[in-house]
């Protein structure tokens, strides 16, 4: 792999050697909220620092909250529930479905006017799963085609809870009306057809805000005051996720992630790669901000294709394109079905992996919920577009290294909004010290 304005791979020998990667994104944007919404000053540690996650820093900081940022910590000065101010801009979250919705939810109940918006991208992604349950909640909210697209103009109101059943398994609508229930009278719940991540339900529960989870359904009572609490953040498994598949498809490749979070709801992809004969050994299992946390070492295997139908998918919703090149590197085929939530990520990534895929000489069949990926054929290497999305661009390099000849992913700038410095580590681990 060679440094340059594109990501650049080919088969360069074995990956060995031990890293640690990125906090979590999904729980650097609630710990960052909630800190904010504290009374008192606190440390997150080990925090992303993508863009995405800086994104809701500079929106914290546009609202009144004094954030000082430094390489390794955030140090936060909470106002309370009640201490947000107005901005006088736009709140702009860049790439972050997350960043947008969990703030819209904050945002509703305040007694102030906010705008939010985000790139090209964003202003694409349904905001109207959010919006609906917050204007059932009394929130006054507008935008493009009706409160459909963002941006969303938001006048901070009265709201009240509610009792509301999802017709989707997102922890981000989820996450938003419960950050709105902080600032309704009474209990709002939220019921969920499958268990969505539940990153801010440990969050408030690590924070001292009273929640109780009725099996698919979770309740908070709102107007509870919290105190500040330092934060040290997991390292984020979907960042781990390309170190994983690479060292188990690469020969001779032995790596080690250390201190990555393994939530419940997020290890589908380490259920995935077992199934499919991936040799991966979870070490020196603890505990950190409420989260589970362990050691991950992956050494190569032969995998095998299989089915992953929409229960998995949703346990490893994110992790969905690297998993495809790991179904291109296996014998037989694999297919994923239950995913049409994958085509209003980023980009539409079964289109967007099936195209990038096919060029590099894979047989994929795209379907409308999923795909089905004809694995052990040579890869070829290509040149590849990321379409604005990380998740796509670290997926074909990673894909690089077991292709002939070169491999170029094309605009590879967004690699930085949830893991800047992709290309370091994995460049470390292709070096004989391997070291990251």
């Amino acid at each position: 792999m060679t440094a340059s304005p594109h990501l650049v791979t080919r088969p360069s020998g074995p990956l060995r050697g031990t890293l640690s990667v990125p906090g979590d994104k999904s729980i650097t944007h609630r710990a960052i909220i909630l800190s904010a919404l504290a009374d008192g000053e606190a440390v997150i540690g080990d925090y992303c620092r993508g863009e995405d996650c800086l994104n809701t820093v500079s929106v914290l900081q546009a609202l009144g909250i004094p954030i000082e940022v430094a390489r390794k910590t955030l140090k936060i000065s909470g106002k309370g529930l009640w201490g947000l101010r107005e901005p006088d801009r736009i709140l702009d979250c860049g790439n972050s479905g997350t960043g947008i919705r969990l703030l819209a939810g904050l945002l509703a109940g305040q007694s102030f006017f906010s705008v939010l918006t985000g790139d090209a991208s964003i202003r694409k992604r349904p905001m109207g799963r959010v919006v609906g349950p917050l204007r059932q909640m009394g929130a006054t909210i507008a935008g493009r085609c009706g409160g459909e697209l963002a941006p969303l103009a938001i006048t901070g109101s009265r709201l009240s809870g509610i009792a509301y059943r999802s017709s989707i398994a997102s922890a981000q609508v989820k996450s938003s009306l419960l950050f709105a229930g902080l600032f309704a009278e009474g209990t709002t719940s939220v019921t969920e057809p499958a268990l969505s991540r539940d990153h801010t339900e440990r969050m408030f529960a690590f924070f001292g805000i009273p929640i109780v989870r009725q099996e698919l359904t979770v309740t908070i009572t709102g107007r509870t005051s919290l105190g500040a609490k330092d934060v040290r953040i997991p390292g984020d498994l979907s960042a781990a996720a390309f170190f994983l598949v690479a060292a188990s498809i690469v020969p001779g490749s032995d790596v080690t992630v250390i201190g990555v979070g393994i939530n419940p709801t997020r290890t589908g992809i380490l259920d995935i790669l077992h199934d499919m004969g991936a040799q991966i050994d979870v070490l020196n299992r603890r505990e950190q901000a409420g989260e589970p946390v362990c050691d991950l070492r992956a050494r190569a295997s032969e995998l095998h294709g299989i089915t992953i139908n929409a229960e998995r998918v949703l346990k490893a919703i994110d992790e969905i394109p690297i998993l495809s090149v790991a179904a291109a590197s296996a014998k037989g085929d694999t297919t994923f079905t239950g995913a049409a939530e994958l085509r209003v990520k980023e980009s539409d990534r079964l289109a967007t992996m099936a195209c990038e895929l096919g060029r590099m000489g894979v047989k994929v069949e795209e379907r409308p919920d999923g795909l089905k990926i004809r694995g052990g054929l040579s890869l070829k290497g290509a040149v590849c577009q990321s379409y604005g999305d990380h998740r796509v661009a670290m997926s074909m390099a990673v894909a690089g290294l077991i292709a002939e000849g070169e491999t170029q992913v094309h605009d590879s700038a967004c690699v930085a909004t949830s893991f800047p410095d992709f290309d370091k580590y994995l460049r470390r681990l292709l070096t004989p010290s391997g070291q990251g």
